[in-house]
């Protein structure tokens, strides 16, 4: 009996050991990490940043994640090819690690026994091309931190668990916006901690040349400008208050805001990548260094702000689940992008016409190019609309030689022409009562309140509709999503009172375009695009140029003898309708000339929207200023 007790006395403790061992260890995974980050952007101008962080870490093999998934990028595009001098110390002790060999973004860290905090230093060398935070960040006068750039991650933990607390140093004199709290004044910023969702979402903008501009609103709202140069801050009063009425509008139009307070990050610079990036509090938006002062550049510019702004209720606040992930190492999946991206589009364009960014006419000028390039664009033949989502993470890197014919991120332009279609038919369904408005009060608007995210699905999108018209949503959204065809939806333009037609002038839109641009389009002639010098940079499938071999990365050197210009190749365009002579261009294709016979006699052709009479003109009061309204 006393050897079966001692027995059962030593089973007893080494149980009692191994759940004190267990209890031990669940209470150092319960307790999140604690992080500290430094930021040195003082050699922004020679497009090097600098970093210190701390990171709580366990005895053993510490596994470390750069940041690959990028919330509003939809791919893995974190740029870790210019992560450099990357070191990691402990006691003073330099440690080892390696790359996993199969995934480039996981770093193993071998941590001595008595070690809980690694001090990590890196380098971020920015880019000086590229597209999203992956992109050209920097010039001589300014610089956006993206914080997802700079920074490693312990494994085990949502980005909502761990706790950031972020520092920044500015070169000398700069100011800065961002949508975090804290910051200061001076040269060294100290913000407050904040989870590293948040961090993430809340890049800082600096420059030597900045201006805040005050938004109003009924929460604070800012435009925070940086540029190369001072006189590109010199906007005019009628322009900025553009921005202040699309803060009004996307009050009426949404009926909530799920932010603190926003901030527009408005970088102005010809040196860095254009290109937008929306945050839940705030959003990066990167145009040229002339865009809020030059009308041309204006044109050409618009709709940015107002799409990256419905991001922080369409993307940010509600998010398809297969995009809500929880940290930056999970696939995003990108299927419901069409609703994500393409109901922002058509809300973007919609409300950079009621803010007044745009006229109505140049908005319907603006449509009916979407309209027109899209029913000249081949590879929907092939390609239903639903896998330019689906495949979005490679087709965001694929090149614009042969565009036409693989189909790009379509789900944007494309689904202005779905969704319009679905406002026509719920206007038409409640004899006027409804609009795609109260969809969008209904689904993305919600409740004020800090940020925070809810997810759908498919169904929940076309539930969301039916509670505002009966209808079925479901086979008409994936009809247009997964049918191919040779045109593009046009019965949303056509519904509401307009239709597309061509004319030999171009629009005050297009021209402003291919101005700012520096581009010229011939896509609805002889189905061609060029840049200033000649280059081609596509060609549409099965109309006159690629009929004949004209190909994408072929320069057009001369036109029916002469050197190329605009002008000449737009004179023989004219010059040959109605005749049987052909356009000959001669071609350089790298080392070799080739003169080429272009059998095209319908001359210039632009695309306009022309009043249908015969029906109401929905379109009009689609793109009317709403507040007003609303206000009486």
């Amino acid at each position: 009996m006393t050897r079966h007790r001692a027995s059962f006395a030593l089973a007893t403790l080494l149980v009692l050991l191994s759940c004190i061992a267990s209890a031990q260890k669940s209470n150092l995974k319960t307790a999140p990490p604690k992080m500290t980050l430094f930021v040195d952007a003082t050699e922004a101008p020679r497009k090097i940043f600098h970093a210190k962080l701390t990171i709580p870490v366990t005895p053993g093999t510490a596994t470390l994640y750069y940041p690959k998934w990028i919330p509003g990028e939809h791919g893995p595009t974190g740029p870790i090819a210019d992560l450099a001098g990357t070191k990691f110390m402990a006691g003073g002790k330099e440690l080892t690690w390696h790359r996993d060999s199969a995934e480039m973004y996981t770093i193993y860290v071998d941590v001595p026994q008595g070690v809980n905090s690694l001090d990590v230093s890196l380098d971020f060398l920015s880019p000086t091309e590229g597209q999203f935070s992956a992109g050209a960040s920097a010039t001589e006068k300014l610089t956006l931190v993206s914080w997802n750039t700079v920074l490693l991650y312990p494994k085990g933990w949502t980005s909502d668990q761990i706790t950031v607390t972020p520092s920044l140093k500015l070169p000398a004199g700069w100011q800065y916006g961002t949508a975090l709290e804290g910051g200061g004044t001076g040269d060294t910023l100290q913000f407050a901690p904040v989870s590293l969702t948040t961090l993430v979402d809340s890049p800082v903008l600096t420059g030597q040349y900045f201006k805040k501009f005050d938004l109003g609103g009924d929460l604070k709202h800012s435009l925070d400008v940086a540029a190369d140069s001072a006189a590109a801050l010199e906007a005019k009063p009628e322009t900025i208050q553009h921005f202040k009425n699309l803060v009004t509008e996307t009050g009426v139009l949404y009926g909530a805001r799920h932010y603190r307070h926003y901030d527009f990050l408005l970088t102005l610079s010809d040196h860095t990548a254009h290109f937008g990036l929306e945050h839940h509090e705030s959003s990066d938006d990167r145009i040229p260094e002339n865009a809020i002062t030059d009308p041309d550049a204006m044109i050409a510019s618009s709709g940015l702000l107002p799409h990256e702004m419905t991001h922080s209720w369409n993307g940010k606040y509600r998010r398809p689940a297969g995009l809500a992930t929880p940290e930056y190492q999970t696939p995003m999946k990108g299927d419901l992008l069409w609703v994500y991206e393409g109901m922002t589009q058509y809300w973007g364009e919609v409300l950079t016409a009621r803010s007044g960014e745009l006229t109505q006419e140049q908005a319907r000028d603006g449509l009916a190019n979407v309209a027109a390039y899209l029913d000249h664009w081949p590879g929907r033949t092939w390609r239903p609309l639903q896998d330019t989502a689906t495949a979005a993470q490679v087709l965001y890197g694929a090149s614009h030689a042969w565009a036409s014919w693989r189909r790009s991120v379509d789900y944007y332009d494309e689904m202005i022409l779905v969704w319009l279609e679905a406002d026509t038919i719920i206007r038409k369904q409640s004899n006027g009562a409804k609009s795609l408005d109260d969809f969008a009060k209904l689904f993305l608007g919600g409740k004020s309140g800090p940020p925070m995210v809810v997810k759908y699905e498919f169904q929940d999108v076309v539930s969301g509709l039916n509670q505002v018209v009966p209808y079925d949503w479901a086979t008409f959204l994936r009809t247009r999503l997964d049918k191919t065809g040779d045109h593009a939806p046009l019965a949303g333009v056509e519904n509401s009172g307009w239709r597309l037609v061509y004319t030999d002038q171009q629009s005050d839109f297009l021209k402003a375009r291919e101005k700012a641009r520096k581009f010229i389009t011939e896509w609805y002639s002889i189905g061609i695009d060029l840049n200033s010098k000649g280059k081609i940079t596509d060609t549409v499938k099965g109309m006159a140029a690629e009929n004949v071999g004209i190909a994408p990365g072929m320069t057009v050197v001369a036109i029916n003898g002469r050197e190329y210009s605009a002008d000449v190749l737009r004179a023989a365009i004219k010059a040959a309708k109605g005749t049987s002579d052909p356009i000959e261009l001669l071609i350089e294709n790298g080392e070799f000339y080739k003169t080429y016979k272009v059998d095209y006699h319908d001359g210039l052709k632009y695309p306009r929207l022309e009043r249908d009479a015969s029906k109401p003109d929905l379109l009009s009061d689609i793109l009317r200023p709403h507040a007003t309204a609303a206000a009486k």
